[in-house]
């Protein structure tokens, strides 16, 4: 998804050293591979089994330099700053994979029956089956309002609750039925599938993607050299939100009161936006791929300090 929007905005030339913090099925790291060349370097980030089997067979095929680091894009991120390593980019593609998604035994979509997983590394111990189990009503309802946005968030709780003490809920099915019969049925034909949001916070929570993300995009921007560009594709307000918020506060210079004739604070922007409103899909990719549709590209270049604004007391900006 955004694949050229993505690599133009990245700016690749031979040579380069592109970090893919989460590789998935590898999309955008083919691409990216391409325009760096054999003298290139592209190191990959991802959690899932599955994305490492990925990345061996495509790294098969292509000419550059790779290395692959099975975790999460924090450890991954952690790893190459204390490795000393420099980017030329930096990108995420955020949420599940197109990979995660069809196999049906991760439990990832509401579409077909599966076990309820939804863990990323299959490793860790926390599942969507074990939230939907063990986390009280007041828990469950926090979680779905806050991070799947879902206005019935109280009653599907309530109706977890009560469901799970007769009948345990261990099937992506089981929690769709238990979903529809908590909300009002015109809640149940309109919007989109019903149990969208619901799936989409328990995913976050199994697999910790917001607090993950707030604390890689710092890590991600640190690696970068001067001049180079930090670029993230998010799917959902919530991710969309917290890059657009990192991006803006590394592009924001003086803070002084506008009454202040001089700067006084000296703070100076990091970094330059590369498109204010994101980048959104084109019709033809929609029509080709319309899980695209809620897809956004924002990205940022790394300002050098011979660029980056006035001194200490210097002019406004």
């Amino acid at each position: 998804m955004l694949v050229g929007e993505l690599t133009e905005m990245l700016g690749l030339e031979p040579g380069a050293v592109a970090i893919d913090c989460t590789f998935g099925g590898g999309g955008h790291a083919r691409a990216v591979a391409e325009r760096i060349g054999r003298s290139g370097t592209l190191i990959a980030i991802d959690r899932d089994p599955q994305a490492e089997n990925a990345f061996a067979a495509l790294a098969e095929e292509l000419s550059c330099a790779v290395r692959f680091i099975r975790g999460t894009y924090v450890d991954g991120l952690t790893t190459l700053r204390e490795e000393g390593v420099r980017a030329d980019a930096v990108y995420f593609d955020l949420g599940m994979s197109s990979m995660q998604i069809d196999t049906r035994e991760r439990g990832f979509s509401y579409a077909y029956d599966a076990p309820l997983d939804m863990r990323m590394d299959p490793r860790q111990e926390l599942s969507a089956r074990e939230i939907i189990a063990t986390w009280d009503e007041r828990r469950l309802a926090a979680t779905l309002r806050d991070l799947g946005e879902e206005r019935h968030a109280g009653r599907i709780a309530r109706a977890i609750t009560r469901t799970r003490v007769s009948s345990p809920i261990e099937t992506t099915l089981q929690l769709v039925e238990t979903i529809n019969a908590a909300i009002p049925a015109p809640a149940r034909f309109g919007g989109g599938h019903p149990a969208k949001r619901v799936f989409q916070a328990l995913r976050i929570a199994v697999n910790d993607e917001l607090r993950q993300l707030e604390q890689a995009l710092p890590l991600a921007f640190g690696l970068l050299r001067e001049d180079r560009v930090l670029a993230a594709i998010a799917f959902h307000s919530l991710e969309d939100r917290r890059v657009k918020r990192f991006l803006a506060e590394k592009s924001r210079g003086c803070i002084c009161p506008p009454d202040l004739p001089l700067c006084a604070c000296g703070r100076l922007p990091e970094a330059a936006l590369l498109s204010r409103g994101g980048v959104t899909p084109t019709a033809r990719e929609l029509a080709l791929n319309p899980r695209a549709a809620s897809a956004r590209l924002r990205g940022a270049r790394k300002l050098g300090l011979s660029v980056r604004g006035q001194p200490v007391g210097g002019p406004r900006e």
